[in-house]
């Protein structure tokens, strides 16, 4: 089973750590696309500040995260599970899952990143700022390069396992699974119910997915179809509709009425 994260906006900031080694990576088959994504990065927030903070959607007191892309090949890195913050990360909880369940999120969890393609949680990464659907200059999108560098590696990484995909929309179009994969695809939805009403309500869908990733973790099942992890989920204790199987895999959605 491969887990599938979208990154935070927020991250928090290493004050000390050896600086970002590519190479060190995992999926060291995207270091190129990195190299090309963090050199136009760098080189707009070196260059030129004004323009940077435009292609980075910045307000007027946020100008030092300009800065720290400026920085980041000499920046201090830590693990990704400590950068990525935020109400997903906050519900899962990494520092506090058992010994058993932290060894499985080497192998079962990667996260979704405008810089890094996607990395792992024991990647050593600098704080960055840089959104799924900004375009750089001299590179253009960089969802389009991600486009192009993520589907041999992501398939080859799933092996013949189930993608759990909790992914947001702008980073889903970094790699959508072909309909090979389809029958091993389950894209999870968080619906809250209100007053027989149901809708997605950000802080609801970012705290239960990190609850469902948690939950998961601690259990250690290794579900082989989106049936099957419905099953578990159910287990687990929550409410979940399984939709029908579709090209791009089967949708599962999470009812829940309390956060």
């Amino acid at each position: 089973m491969l887990i599938l994260l979208p990154p935070s906006e927020g991250k928090s900031v290493p004050k000390r750590g050896a600086a970002l080694d590519l190479a060190g990576l995992s999926l060291p088959e995207l270091t190129d696309a990195r190299r090309r994504v963090l050199d136009a990065l760098v080189t707009l927030c070196r260059d030129d500040a004004t323009k940077a903070a435009e292609v980075l959607g910045l307000s007027a007191g946020q100008l030092d995260l300009v800065d720290r892309n400026a920085d980041l090949p000499d920046a201090p890195t830590a693990r990704a599970d400590r950068i990525y913050t935020g109400v997903l990360y906050d519900a899962l909880d990494v520092a506090t899952l058992s010994a058993a369940a932290k060894r499985r999120t080497a192998t079962r969890v990667a996260v979704a990143s405008s810089l890094f393609g996607m990395v792992r949680f024991g990647d050593r990464i600098p704080s960055y700022r840089l959104s799924g659907d900004a375009s750089l200059p001299h590179l253009g999108p960089v969802a389009a390069t991600w486009r192009e560098a993520l589907p041999p590696v992501m398939t080859a990484a799933l092996g013949r396992g189930l993608l759990v995909d909790l992914r947001s929309g702008m980073y889903a179009n970094f790699w959508k699974p072909g309909p090979e994969l389809a029958p091993r695809v389950a894209t999870v939805r968080v619906l809250h119910e209100h007053q027989g009403t149901r809708k997605v309500v950000s802080h609801f869908n970012k705290a239960t997915k990190g609850r469902i990733v948690r939950a998961l973790l601690e259990d250690g099942a290794d579900p082989r179809t989106p049936a099957a992890l419905a099953e578990v989920l159910e287990r687990l204790g929550w409410v979940v509709e399984v939709g029908a199987p579709g090209k791009n895999g089967t949708q599962l959605d999470v009812v829940v009425s309390e956060l």
